[in-house]
């Protein structure tokens, strides 16, 4: 081969696309998929990755809601040895993958929504939820103090939780009140704990009382249970701001905001860095608005006709400012 075919080769093989070597994908879900918008992006992300990378599978494993089951069910999971990476999300799953890694040495995992440094085989990444909560609570804080219907001059909102841990009680809630008391530093702020994630009437129950003592405005994050407070507000023209993904479909003029995760998107990216043989192994890192991965779903058409345009536009201002770097909310170390 001559010279100039020899550089015309190389030339052209550098212009291929890299092409990932097909990979054995395991989806660890420490719940249930349906009804749980943040398990389902998971799953969806592997999965959208697996069928743009011929030969890759995915197998979806859900290990329901009794979390004295998660650990003897991850080590089962990991132990049938089929997966080249384990891709999980919780904030309780570092701990555990941590304990049982040891017995599984070549086993790698990707664990989103969790953070830990320093074990060699995971890589974790925590949605910044300061940053998250904060926008939530600054909208539900406008919202309030509005001239829309359901809103009343009590200066209090809500949230219905599943149970506490670590990133509501470190994350979450602070930035939800941070949020709030930036419109309004009388603002305050009902906190309800379900005790689970799926019971719906009970959720419905705390709606109720929470609203006969003032609440105009109502986060909740309690999993599949949420359809009970979705049922409740609505049915006595109150509001609902909404975590992790575009929920509102479900209850149009009721759900005036959704601050999305775009797990989906980090799934399928991390993955493809994976493939690549490029996992930072022991790092943990943060993402928020600036690097794509948490978004006000501002663009969608429940927005802009249930919001006047006075809220709408200091939420826009709102986003601009962090994506800018001009505001930043540091989450705190769990």
């Amino acid at each position: 081969m001559s010279r100039r075919l020899l550089s015309l080769f190389f030339a052209l093989f550098l212009c291929l696309p890299l092409i990932a070597a097909p990979l054995k994908i395991g989806v660890f879900i420490p719940g249930q998929r349906e009804g749980s918008p943040i398990y389902d992006s998971l799953a969806a992300g592997a999965e959208r990755f697996a069928s743009e990378n011929p030969g890759s599978s995915v197998r979806v494993f859900e290990a329901g809601f009794n979390q004295a089951e998660w650990q003897e069910k991850l080590t089962s999971f990991v132990g049938s040895n089929r997966f080249d990476v384990i891709l999980t999300s919780n904030p309780s799953l570092p701990d555990l993958i941590e304990a049982i890694a040891p017995f599984f040495p070549s086993q790698k995992f990707i664990c989103l929504d969790g953070y830990k440094t320093g074990v060699s085989a995971l890589h974790t990444v925590l949605y910044n939820q300061t940053e998250q909560g904060y926008i939530a609570g600054y909208l539900a804080g406008l919202i309030s103090s509005s001239a829309l219907p359901g809103a009343n001059p009590q200066k209090k909102a809500g949230m219905i939780i599943g149970q506490h841990y670590p990133v509501m009680d470190t994350l979450i809630a602070p930035g939800f009140e941070q949020g709030l008391k930036a419109v309004d530093p009388s603002f305050g702020l009902d906190i309800r704990v379900l005790g689970n994630w799926y019971d719906a009437t009970k959720a419905s129950d705390l709606a109720k009382s929470m609203i006969a003592s003032g609440v105009d405005v109502i986060l909740p994050i309690c999993g599949s249970a949420s359809q009970g407070v979705v049922k409740a507000t609505k049915d006595l023209n109150r509001y609902l701001v909404f975590f992790d993904s575009d929920e509102y479909a479900r209850a149009p003029g009721t759900i005036l905001g959704c601050v999305a995760l775009k797990q989906k998107e980090l799934a399928y990216a991390k993955l493809a860095e994976f493939a690549q043989k490029a996992t930072p192994w022991g790092r943990a890192d943060v993402v928020g608005v600036k690097e794509g991965f948490i978004e006000l779903l501002d663009r969608h058409p429940s927005y802009a006709q249930n919001l006047p345009q006075s809220i709408r536009g200091r939420m826009s201002d709102l986003i601009a400012g962090i994506a800018s770097g001009a505001l930043s909310f540091p989450a705190p170390r769990l």
